[in-house]
């Protein structure tokens, strides 16, 4: 079943959502401030990919560097993305169909919240 949606994730705007944050993490990693955030972007490319069968953790033993990157990810801009999860999210659980992709979309968002201090399970 996670196969299926994967499939369906991509062609249905994963593979578009993957590359947008491709870019801005490449774009991030371009000064050596920004290679941080460009390596959380590049961790969300890869789970936007294929986003069924994976869980995110927020790690309760994060450092304090892990706090402070999430105020800065948090204060420079950053939350739109965890507010276009939402909104698409919700659009997502209007129909039965759209539920599995409005979990990953919830799922994105934790992700995309806090960075820092969370993995993929």
């Amino acid at each position: 079943m996670s196969t299926l949606g994967n499939i369906l994730w991509f062609f249905l705007g994963g593979f578009l959502l993957a590359l947008y944050y491709a870019v801005f993490g490449f774009l991030m990693c371009i000064t050596i401030v920004g290679i941080p955030f460009g390596v959380q972007l590049f961790k969300m490319a890869g789970l936007s990919l294929c986003p069924f069968g994976k869980d995110v953790e927020l790690m309760s033993d994060s450092s304090c560097l892990s706090v402070v990157f999430n105020i800065l990810w948090i204060l420079t801009g950053w939350w739109e993305i965890a507010t276009l999860h939402i909104v698409l999210g919700l659009l997502c659980a209007v129909s039965i169909v759209g539920l599995p992709f409005a979990k990953a979309h919830w799922r994105l968002l934790k992700l995309s919240f806090l960075p820092f201090g969370s993995k993929r399970v």
